[in-house]
């Protein structure tokens, strides 16, 4: 899809804002625009080559659902008029009413599905299932909120069409072999993964919270003194463990939290990088300390994507 590498997914959502997330081909202003009005820009921001924004759209109105559209420097990138996008439903932002009840949705584990027609080794997907079933009846019931519990992405067990691109890329025979090695390659996990049709639709019109696991870098990770000793002894983890988290950062925690509340996080780029490096990102300094307050879901019902 030209000018949309992957999403939208639509994260943080209230009753009178919500977030959208993107990849984009290049860099440029990102626009979410809904019916009637309410909507958002962002400028796009780079890590490692990679194009991405974060857009908060705000003017939504407590208890409804509105249909939305994304653009790229004013060329409409989503939805798309191609099949099977074109069949789909329209994406929607369904925002929570004032005393609505959160129905929500959890998974975990999820292994790429394979390609149409090819033999699935895990049985059916469920999140597929979960968007074949919304799609059919758009107006019935469906999940507030999606909860990824972790491993949505497998960088230790990779699917053949992956390893067919790792190998074009450098020789298995070299550590980390049929794994992941770096941040590009944790890239395509999330594009194998995001970019089936009737998942990247689902993604787009359920506000979804997401948190990662051990798969999500390697199996049992961390699970002992003597492993990370002898794991920090190869020539190969740091990079690994370093893409694992960055890449979790990028796709899957922004847009878990409200927009006010982002965090103390600035971007910089270590002198003498070239302007293609990697950004990475440092804490800010410091702040005088405030009283916290509960978050509202603490005490009674939270709106959708509430992280308290």
């Amino acid at each position: 899809m030209a000018g949309l590498r992957l999403g939208p997914l639509l994260r943080y959502v209230d009753g009178s804002s919500a977030t959208v997330w993107v990849e984009t081909d290049r860099p440029g202003t990102v626009e979410v625009r809904c019916a009637d009005g309410p909507g958002g820009t962002s400028g796009t921001f780079q890590i490692a080559g990679h194009h991405y924004a974060l857009v908060h759209v705000t003017g939504l109105t407590p208890g409804t659902s509105r249909p939305y559209e994304v653009f790229l420097d004013d060329a409409r990138v989503w939805p798309s008029a191609e099949e099977p996008y074109a069949s789909l439903p329209p994406s929607v932002i369904p925002t929570p009413g004032p005393d609505a009840r959160t129905r929500v949705a959890f998974g975990s584990c999820r292994w790429a599905a394979p390609p149409t027609g090819e033999p699935d080794p895990v049985g059916p997907d469920a999140l597929d299932a979960l968007a074949r079933r919304i799609a059919a009846d758009p107006d019935g019931a469906r999940p507030d909120v999606l909860l990824l519990l972790g491993d949505q992405v497998y960088a230790d067990e990779t699917s053949d069409a992956t390893l067919a691109w790792l190998a074009a890329r450098r020789d298995l025979d070299d550590p980390p072999g049929p794994q992941v090695a770096d941040y590009e390659e944790y890239t395509h996990l999330y594009y194998e993964s995001w970019l089936d049709p009737r998942v990247r639709w689902l993604l787009s019109t359920v506000p979804t919270c997401m948190i990662f696991d051990d798969h999500d870098v390697i199996d049992d990770w961390n699970t002992s003194a003597s492993w990370v000793e002898d794991m920090r002894a190869t020539s190969w983890w740091r990079e690994r463990v370093l893409s694992g988290l960055m890449s979790y950062w990028v796709y899957q925690h922004l847009g878990n939290l409200s927009p006010p509340r982002p965090g103390p996080t600035r971007c910089t780029r270590p002198s003498g990088r070239p302007p293609t490096a990697p950004t990475r990102c440092a804490p800010s300094p410091p702040r005088p300390r405030r009283t916290r307050r509960p978050c509202a879901g603490a005490t009674g019902a939270t709106s959708a994507g509430c992280a308290c």
